[in-house]
């Protein structure tokens, strides 16, 4: 009896050890599968981000999953609005472009490739079954150049602009320098945005009504949730790592909207400003990461990009935001968490400035 006992007592603690081991592997591979980068961290402080990105990843990955149901946007005719969008040839912005196409509106999509981009709406929708017209413009939103001539087309062929969404954006790039100097990632995501709005600004202003105001929407992520600016080395000219930057660049996103969304309000322009999380998002993006090995596995848990879509349409359309005062983050249709450093006004004002000056901007309002 004894010794069935202590054979009974050796099995389970046997298979105790084997499940562990099976719990450590599949942890293991889970944080492998889901890094920045296919390479293998060099120091603890890159150690470290991966971690950190590993948290925010999972925790966004449990919100999607939990508001997966407030994660949704009515779509309604509008068929006088003009809205400019900054990529929108694949991912979420061509789901974006197609829902905003939907309402009837004139969309004009800034990219790369306009003719590779317009081919890509077609596949989605019929242009002749609809009302909205589409028009595609040369940008490369990393170029300050080609920013300041995709703005003058704008400001020559159109009176007015009611929406702006930010939308192009690069994510866990290798290191490179844009012709203007500046970090890929602050370039692409952040900085020619902020030219961008600095230039169409007038044009928004004029469309704005109390009623209806005019909106701009910057496209962040919850990765701006472990962001911080380093003002000492912007331009990671000292030390790069991919996921640093691009959560510099999304956290710039947020301190810029809420003080434009600041600078409106005393000035009592009809302009909303609004940053969204669109979730955790199976597109291109990802390519440079670890996750391109688990492809399924993104199918699976991950937003499709229609989904991804809805969150930035929302807050580009929704009269549920009207009356609000703007300089919100959302996600999954809802105002969502922001970094600490987004809450202080003056730091917020501190980095507005800082851009500004990066960009030789005297005077935001358009005037200069």
């Amino acid at each position: 009896m004894i010794m069935i006992l202590q054979c009974k007592s050796k099995t389970k603690m046997f298979l105790t050890v084997i499940i562990w081991l099976i719990l450590l592997c599949l942890t293991f591979c889970a944080f492998w599968f889901s890094k920045t980068t296919r390479d293998i961290p060099k120091s603890w402080y890159e150690w470290k981000m991966e971690f950190r990105f590993q948290y925010v990843g999972i925790v966004g990955l449990i919100d999607d999953f939990t508001y997966r149901f407030h994660n949704k946007v009515e779509l309604y005719k509008q068929p006088d609005r003009v809205a400019v969008v900054t990529g929108g040839n694949r991912g979420i912005g061509l789901r974006i472009v197609e829902k905003l196409l939907n309402c009837d509106m004139t969309v004009i999509m800034g990219v790369r490739d306009p003719k590779t981009a317009k081919e890509a709406v077609k596949s989605l929708i019929n242009l002749e079954n609809i009302e909205g017209k589409l028009i595609c413009e040369h940008l490369d939103v990393g170029n300050m150049k080609s920013v300041k001539e995709f703005a003058e087309k704008i400001k020559a062929k159109y009176s007015k602009v009611d929406l702006l969404i930010n939308n192009a954006g690069i994510m866990f790039a290798p290191y490179k320098l844009t012709e203007d100097e500046f970090e890929s990632h602050l370039a692409v995501n952040y900085l020619g945005h902020f030219l961008l709005q600095h230039l169409l600004l007038p044009e928004l202003i004029k469309a704005g009504k109390k009623e209806r105001k005019a909106r701009i929407v910057n496209i962040s992520s919850c990765a701006h949730l472990i962001g911080r600016i380093n003002y000492e080395d912007i331009n990671a000219k000292k030390y790069y790592y991919p996921a640093t930057a691009y959560s510099q660049s999304k956290l710039a996103q947020i301190l810029s909207t809420r003080h434009l969304q600041s600078l409106l309000n005393l000035q009592e322009v009809p302009v909303l400003v609004l940053a969204v999380h669109p979730g955790i998002v199976d597109t291109d993006l990802f390519e440079f990461t670890a996750t391109t090995s688990v492809p399924l596995v993104k199918k699976l848990i991950f937003k499709t990009p229609e989904e991804g879509a809805r969150t930035p349409v929302y807050a580009a359309i929704s009269p549920k935001l009207e009356d609000g005062a703007g300089g919100l983050y959302l996600s999954n249709c809802r105002k969502a968490t922001i970094n600490r450093t987004a809450l202080n006004p003056e730091k917020c004002e501190k980095f507005f400035k800082f851009s500004c000056d990066l960009l030789g901007i005297e005077e935001f309002t358009g005037k200069k």
